[in-house]
């Protein structure tokens, strides 16, 4: 029977891709007021400290107390739903840098970016990537399309029971989605594909998880579904699982380039010859020749997509703004791509396939977190897609960075004066 897929909606959400990516306009940020840039002065001392959380708390109208140590977490039921036998806080370093201009469909204007890490030169990179990115203009940075899945398996005394099976699953779909949103407030069905194998069939349903990053809430959901098929399917399994490996949960697969995973978000920014030369000291052309190494390289490799260190900057962003950490391991597929207009300047555009991200749930409500998405103005409903145009804005930064210092031969001297002791 081979394998059999059942889509209910892609030719409306192709459409409203492209609508998405038609509304954005292209010159929007030509003219802008000089950027102010964080202070980068007393790297390593609390006077530098105090000079860059003020400048933040004044400039954006905030308060970081949790961050900057004035304010201590106290309140332990806050931690309910985030961690078991508590002890204490793993304290992570956390830098800033910006500001990053951003053109998206959500995310529009300038942005400073909180970035948790242990590892020198990190955030001095990212910085240097955004500041070539702010005065290039603006990075254009698109949400193309959301879902999140559950992939439950189902075993069969045979393929004809299997196949049985199928066919009543695909008349069930409106009795899904109904399930749906019983079990959830804010959980959309959006997706049903059923792969085969033998006497076997994986249904893999997809959500839309409002401005969640929605594992929990897709498990909630995909299990009253199942518990439904369980009761009322003609042809009973003899075995089945809520997950069968299959969606991709917090692991790189090959299907991030074929479905969408959390949101699918591109960017792109042409930077100017001489401010690839200026700011990255290198030229277009040294980059795109270093790009098209790194690519072959890693193809050779088996690597699942093709970028530098998108990882990097992800983890640091999920690490400060309470999101998953381990999604990073799927988040961080993505595609890089570096070519020398006709001008000779630069283009450079990332896409992130499987970007699993949410500003409400999870850990986004505890203090420090909490703060570090408010910096960003990504804090709470209606803020998800914001964030992840906002991820992919820095991720693009990055790869920036990264192909200019090792096009120029200057990666080993960054890390051996801003990562060791």
């Amino acid at each position: 029977m081979g394998i059999a897929k059942h889509k209910m909606s892609q030719a409306a959400e192709d459409f409203k891709r492209a609508e998405t990516i038609s509304r954005i306009e292209q010159s929007l940020f030509k003219e802008l007021e000089k950027a102010e840039y964080v202070p980068h002065l007393e790297p390593y001392t609390q006077l530098g400290q105090e000079n860059r959380t003020a400048f933040l708390e004044n400039k954006l109208n905030t308060s970081i107390d949790y961050v900057k140590g004035k304010k201590v977490f106290e309140d332990h039921s806050q931690l309910q739903g985030n961690i078991e036998n508590f002890i204490g806080m793993t304290q992570i370093p956390t830098g800033v840098v910006g500001p990053l201009l951003v053109n998206g469909s959500a995310a529009k204007g300038d942005f400073y970016i909180p970035l948790a890490t242990t590892e020198g030169a990190l955030v001095a990179s990212y910085g240097r990537g955004i500041k070539a990115c702010r005065l290039s203009g603006s990075v254009t940075s698109v949400c193309i399309v959301e879902g999140v899945q559950r992939s439950p398996y189902f075993k069969f005394k045979n393929m004809t029971d299997m196949g049985k099976f199928v066919l009543w699953v695909l008349g069930q779909t409106d009795e899904f989605k109904a399930i749906t949103s019983e079990s959830s407030n804010h959980a959309v069905l959006n997706d049903l594909e059923i792969n085969v194998e033998g006497n076997s069939a994986i249904l893999s349903f997809e959500f839309k998880t409002g401005d969640a990053a929605g594992q929990n809430m897709v498990t909630i959901c995909t299990n009253a579904i199942c518990q439904y098929i369980l009761e009322e399917s003609p042809v009973k399994p003899l075995h089945w699982f809520i997950e069968s490996n299959y969606s991709g949960d917090k692991k790189a697969t090959a299907l991030a380039f074929t479905n969408v995973r959390g949101k699918k978000v591109s960017a792109e920014i042409v930077v100017p010859k001489e401010i690839v030369e200026k700011v990255l000291k290198t030229t277009p052309e040294g980059m795109a020749e270093y790009w098209r190494a790194s690519t072959l390289g890693v193809i050779q490799s088996g690597s699942i997509g093709a970028q530098g260190h998108v990882a990097n900057g992800l983890t640091a962003i999920f690490l400060a703004c309470g999101q998953d950490a381990a999604c990073v391991s799927e988040a961080s597929i993505g595609v890089t791509r570096m070519e020398v207009t006709e001008n000779a300047d630069l283009y450079t555009a990332v896409t992130l396939p499987a970007l699993i991200v949410g500003t409400v749930g999870g850990g986004t409500h505890l203090p420090t977190q909490r703060e570090c998405l408010n910096l960003m103005g990504c804090l709470g409903n209606g803020k998800a897609r914001k964030f992840a145009e906002i991820c992919a804005a820095v991720a693009l930064a990055g790869e920036l960075s990264i192909a200019a210092a090792m096009s120029a031969g200057h990666f080993a001297k960054a890390h051996q004066q801003l990562g060791r002791k």
